[in-house]
C-alpha cells in the first residue's frame, strides 16, 4: 500500500530548524509538519524533517468503483485469504464492503469470529471513560462540547473532584480508565492533564486502584507528547473523525481542530515521542463508511512504514444525538446496524492484530452482536459528563447520548454469561509488551497464552472484591469452564495464579 500513501516534503514557509515542539504560529503555517526521526523498533524508516501524511482520496474512489458487483466465488477467495490473519489489500476490503447476500454475510461474520478468537481468545478488556472537562475551543457541528453551544453546563473538575470520580470508579471495580477532556484547559494549561494523571494513579481504595490510564485528548506538540509519555500512560487515543477532507472542513468550523493536517499528523508526533501504543478511529455517520475504512487503512499502513508498527486499537463510534447539535440527530451518512456489524467484521479481517473498541454509544444488543465480530475492548458503566460517576448526572453536560446504560456489574455478568472472559488486565503495559513487542507476540498467536491467564486472574479479583452474588455465581462457572478447555501447561499456570488471588494477593499477572 506504500504506493498509495504519500509523504509531502519541504512545505513552503517552513525553515529546516522549525519543529513541532511549539504551537501553531504565524511563522509556522503548516502545523501538521514536524521534524525528527522515525520511531523505535526494527525496520523503522527515517523520516524527513518535514513530512505530513496525505490520504489519497482519488485512489480510494478508484478502488471502490473498480470493486463493483463481485461474484460470490471471488468473495469467498478473499475470506479464505483472510483466515491466514495476514491482513487484506484495499481492493479486497472494497470487495467485502459490497457484500449483501445473507449467506455471504454469515460467512464474513464467521471468518471474523474465527480470527478474533484465534488471536485474542475469548477475553474482553473492560474500561471506563473519565471525562474531566468539557471546556472546548473547537466548533465541531456534531459535538455537544462545541464552543458555541450555549445549552451546555461547562466545567473542568478540580483535582479533588477528579479524585472523587476515580474513587467512584475504583469502588465499582474498574482498573483501567480513559481520560477524556475537551480541547481547552483551565488556566494551568497542559499541566492540568499531567496533574490529573498523577491524581488518578494516586488513588488507592482497599484492594482497588487504577492500574493504567489511557488518554483521549487533543493533538499535542512533540515536547508535550514527551511529557505525556513520562506520566506512564497506556494508549494515546485520537480520532480523525472523518478522513474525507472536504467533509472535515464542513464539520469543523473553528478552533485548532479545524486544521486537518495538524490532527492527522498527531500519531506521528506521539510515536516520535516513544508513545508506541496509539489508538485511532472514525466517527461513522459523517461520510461514506466504505471510504473511511479505506482511508483509515492508509493511515495505518503509513504508521507501519514509518515506525514499524500501526495503532494498538481502532475505535468505531457511530454518530449519536448530542445536546445542541441538530446534525448529531440526523447524520449526513447514516450507518445502518447491518452496515455497522459488517464494518466491524471487515476491520477484524483487514487488520487482524489490532484491538477494536466498542463504546456504550451502542445498545446492549448491538454490543453483544459485535463481540463475535472482532471487538476486543468495551467500556462499561460509562458517563460522558465531568462528575458523572460521583455526582447525579446532568444530561446537559454530557458529550453524547448513551445506548447502554447498564452498570459495570450488569455488563460483566452479561459478558460472562455469553462465554467471554471480562478482563481488567493491564499486564502488557506494565511489562513493556507494547508497540512492536506486543505485535511480535500477537502475530504468531503467542499473546493468547498471556491474555487468558491474566484475564482470569483479574476477573477473579473483580468477583471477590466487587461482584454481586448473581455475577459471582456466573463468573465462577465461567472460570471453571475456561480452565477445562485449556491445555495442561496453560491451565497449571492459570490455576496457580487463581489460587494466589483466592489467598488474598492482587495484581497477579504474567
Amino acid at each position: 500500500m506504500g504506493d498509495v500513501v504519500r509523504l509531502l516534503y519541504d512545505a513552503p514557509g517552513v525553515k529546516p530548524d522549525q519543529g513541532a515542539d511549539r504551537h501553531i504560529a504565524a511563522d509556522y503555517p503548516h502545523p501538521g509538519i514536524y521534524r525528527g526521526q522515525g520511531g523505535r523498533g526494527k525496520g523503522k524508516r527515517t523520516m524527513s524533517q518535514k513530512a505530513v501524511l496525505k490520504i489519497d482520496e482519488g485512489e480510494i474512489e478508484r478502488v471502490l468503483t473498480t470493486a463493483g458487483k463481485v461474484e460470490p466465488a471471488r468473495i469467498r477467495e478473499v475470506l479464505k485469504k483472510a483466515v491466514d490473519a495476514k491482513g487484506l489489500q484495499p481492493e479486497e476490503v472494497a470487495i467485502l464492503t459490497g457484500v449483501s447476500d445473507p449467506d455471504l454475510l454469515g460467512e464474513l461474520f464467521a471468518t471474523a469470529k474465527h480470527i478474533k478468537e484465534g488471536i485474542y481468545g475469548r477475553r474482553l478488556v473492560i474500561f471506563a471513560p473519565l471525562y474531566i472537562s468539557n471546556l472546548c475551543s473547537n466548533e465541531c457541528l456534531y459535538c455537544a462540547f462545541r464552543a458555541r453551544n450555549k445549552d451546555l453546563n461547562r466545567r473542568a473538575l478540580s483535582q479533588e473532584l477528579i479524585a472523587r470520580e476515580v474513587e467512584a470508579l475504583v469502588d465499582q471495580g474498574h482498573k483501567r480508565v480513559l481520560l477524556v477532556a475537551g480541547e481547552s484547559y483551565p488556566k494551568e494549561g497542559f499541566s492540568y492533564i499531567l496533574n490529573s494523571i498523577d491524581t488518578i494513579y494516586g488513588i488507592k481504595r482497599g484492594n482497588g486502584e487504577v492500574r493504567r490510564v489511557n488518554a483521549n485528548i487533543a493533538p499535542l506538540t512533540l515536547e508535550e507528547f514527551k511529557q505525556l509519555k513520562k506520566k506512564k500512560i497506556g494508549t494515546y487515543q485520537l480520532f480523525q473523525e472523518t478522513y474525507h477532507r472536504k467533509t472535515y472542513s464542513k464539520m469543523h468550523l473553528g478552533g485548532r481542530k479545524k486544521d486537518y493536517d495538524w490532527r492527522i499528523s498527531a500519531m506521528h508526533r506521539a510515536m516520535e515521542a516513544d508513545i508506541d501504543d496509539v489508538g485511532i478511529g472514525v466517527l461513522f455517520g459523517l461520510f461514506d463508511w466504505r471510504f473511511e475504512i479505506l482511508a483509515m487503512l492508509q493511515h495505518i499502513r503509513n504508521l507501519e512504514e514509518c515506525f514499524g508498527v500501526g495503532p494498538h486499537t481502532i475505535s468505531v463510534p457511530r454518530l449519536e444525538p448530542a445536546t445542541g447539535s441538530d446534525l448529531a440527530s440526523q447524520p449526513p451518512k447514516p450507518v445502518s446496524d447491518v452496515e455497522f456489524r459488517k464494518l466491524v467484521a471487515i476491520l477484524r479481517l483487514a487488520v487482524p492484530y489490532t484491538g477494536i473498541i466498542m463504546s456504550t454509544r451502542e445498545t446492549a444488543n448491538i454490543r453483544r452482536e459485535t463481540f463475535a465480530l472482532g471487538v476486543s475492548q468495551i467500556s462499561a458503566g460509562s458517563r460522558t459528563n465531568p462528575g458523572g460517576y460521583s455526582e447525579k448526572e446532568v444530561a446537559e453536560a454530557s458529550q453524547f447520548s448513551l445506548g447502554d446504560h447498564r452498570t459495570l456489574d450488569e455488563v460483566v455478568r452479561d459478558v460472562a454469561s455469553m462465554g467471554y472472559i471480562p478482563s481488567f488486565c493491564t499486564a502488557c503495559y506494565r511489562l513493556g509488551r507494547t508497540g512492536r513487542d506486543f505485535m511480535d507476540l500477537a502475530k504468531p498467536g503467542e499473546i493468547k497464552s498471556h491474555c487468558d491467564p491474566n484475564a482470569l486472574s483479574t476477573f477473579l479479583e473483580y468477583l471477590q472484591d466487587y461482584a454481586s452474588p448473581a455475577t459471582h455465581e456466573t463468573g465462577e462457572k465461567l472460570i471453571g469452564a475456561v480452565l477445562g478447555e485449556m491445555g495442561e501447561k496453560e491451565r497449571a499456570i492459570s490455576e496457580k495464579m487463581l489460587q494466589a488471588v483466592k489467598a488474598g494477593k492482587r495484581d497477579v499477572f504474567i
